[in-house]
């Protein structure tokens, strides 16, 4: 393949400016994630005293010792419901990824007890069937490390009908072949109950695990049975009586390290891994100032393509048909893939060069990687008489049905119907993650802001009135102070519009895990029954 030539002066002072803004983003969702961390280590005391691992520390002794871990959704709801984005910041209750349990590659995911004690918020539920959904797609085992209060009440209403899908999740991944570890090493009540009784392995910890439909204020107040917790749901009685649980553990660690031997003798293959390919020619720290501060400055997305495909090789496809739009044929660490990204809006030729190009991907079974950077599909009088509409649809209509792995990067951009054609979230990628660049709504707010400006003008003009001095302005200025943070990355990323923020020079490094996550879960064959497993 072609090398690409790289036509950025990095002594330029545009370079260091462009690099001193992305890394003033980068500390600013990096300072949110340490937010999260602090918010659960202030419980370690409480913990420690009760003889618990946090959390963090129950994921990380799980893990395969210097296996990488792609964390998913570090800040769910961020400033949102009880989330303050200040001291209270929860990254959806919940700390989850994919990573190695026991040489096999797994779906991992613990509940934040030590942060309102691990009760679910709505995002924190969103965050719950994001992971699910991946699991089922990309044919992952779930290792659940679960300790929580239940469902917020306080938000009950935006909870309690969608929480029902989690079980029938659970259920049907039963049903499908993809097992389910759960290990409770705390409360686990109501909703919650059923977790652990909806997977297909179950470990108590001796003296801490709770498990019960109703504690005993509960249980009280409906019946006016009094009874302990030990009584209601303790690990003596779902290990010895009532017999939901498999295993018992003495303490966290061994409950822990006996989820560890369940992976371990499961007849689960270990990942088929590409072999590497060879790194970039040029520096992955060259990311960091390439894209400009200012987003209407216009940039060539090769630049990007350069400093993460196997030797900066790029095989350009239609390189001078619709120019704006770049697509071509590359590897990312051993990893065939076609690319898709956007140096301008999307104009009709662009349209059916991109859905030519899938269409070949999936003839040839090669994923697709979209780096996303687009005002959306070019408007006017000669984009609607080339055909914009009808071109784009095909396009549109190519990224719905593609049959290959998609994984999404939002570099910059994600405006309008582009943020569809580039397969942004709507169009269920495999995986889409967002740089701190990223910029997603339906248009820009200044142009919204013009927009709604000019309609209310033609307005009173239709109505042969003055418009009020000032009124206009006054006007277009609160839509941009509304719509400019609802734009913003961390903004999607709290609503789950993404899988999360990365750091660019993480590009390459997520896209070669995504793409083995994707690759291993399509060779996988899966030993399906009609029923998920129930216990006796």
């Amino acid at each position: 393949m072609p090398k690409l030539t790289s036509a950025i002066d990095l002594g330029s002072a545009a370079f260091s400016q462009n690099k001193a803004f992305m890394e003033a983003l980068i500390a600013e969702f990096r300072g949110y994630e340490a937010k999260v961390r602090e918010n659960s280590e202030s419980k370690r005391g409480k913990f420690e005293k009760r003889g618990q691992l946090l959390p963090r520390d129950r994921v990380s002794l799980l893990l395969d010792r210097g296996a990488p871990f792609m964390e998913i959704a570090t800040l769910a709801g961020l400033k949102m419901h009880d989330d303050d984005g200040k001291k209270n910041v929860a990254g959806g209750g919940s700390i989850a990824g994919i990573g190695y349990v026991a040489g096999k590659r797994c779906l991992v995911t613990a509940t934040d007890s030590a942060i309102k004690g691990g009760s679910v918020s709505p995002m924190g539920l969103k965050k719950s069937l994001r992971l699910q959904e991946i699991a089922r797609k990309q044919k992952l085992p779930i290792v659940a490390l679960a300790e929580s209060a239940g469902a917020n009440l306080l938000y009950q209403s935006e909870l309690f009908v969608e929480g029902g899908r989690t079980f029938a999740n659970q259920a049907r991944m039963s049903a499908a072949g993809i097992p389910q570890i759960t290990v409770v090493h705390g409360s686990s009540t109501a909703g919650g109950a059923y977790m652990p009784g909806l997977s297909d392995y179950t470990v108590v910890v001796r003296g801490k695990t709770k498990i019960f439909l109703a504690g005993p204020p509960l249980l009280k107040a409906a019946t006016g049975e009094i009874a302990t917790d030990e009584e209601l749901g303790g690990a003596e009685l779902h290990y010895n009586i009532a017999g939901t649980a498999e295993y018992m553990a003495e303490d966290d660690a061994h409950g822990i390290e006996t989820a560890r031997e369940i992976v371990d003798h499961l007849p689960w293959s270990a990942p088929v891994e590409a072999e590497a390919g060879t790194q970039p020619f040029y520096d992955i720290e060259e990311l960091m100032g390439i894209v400009p501060e200012d987003a209407k400055k216009p940039y060539d997305i090769r630049e990007i393509i350069a400093r993460i495909t196997d030797g900066s090789d790029f095989l350009d496809f239609k390189r001078e048909f619709g120019a704006s739009t770049v697509c071509g044929h590359a590897r990312v660490d051993g990893h065939a893939v076609g690319i898709l990204g956007n140096n301008g809006p999307i104009d009709p030729d662009g349209a059916v060069k991109a859905a030519q190009f899938i269409q070949l991907c999936c003839q040839s079974d090669t994923p697709l990687l979209f780096l996303m950077n687009t005002t959306g599909y070019l408007v006017g009088r000669d984009a609607e008489t080339g055909g914009i509409v009808k071109h784009g649809s095909k396009m549109i209509q190519a990224v719905a049905n593609a049959t290959v792995p998609k994984v999404t990067i939002v570099v910059g951009g994600a405006w309008g119907a582009g943020n569809y054609g580039m397969c942004g979230r709507g169009f269920d990628p495999d995986f889409i993650f967002s740089w701190p660049t990223a910029k997603v709504g339906v248009m820009g707010p200044e142009q919204a802001a013009t927009v709604m400006k000019i309609i209310t003008e033609e307005k009173f003009a239709k109505m042969g009135q003055q418009i009020p001095d000032g009124m206009t302005d006054q006007m277009a200025q609160k839509i941009i102070d509304q719509m400019s943070p609802e734009t913003t990355a961390l903004y999607a990323t709290a609503r789950l519009w993404d899988d999360g923020i990365i750091d660019p020079r993480d590009t390459r490094r997520v896209v070669s895990l995504a793409l083995s996550v994707c690759a291993d879960g399509r060779k996988r064959q899966l030993n399906p029954t009609q029923f998920g497993v129930a216990r006796g």
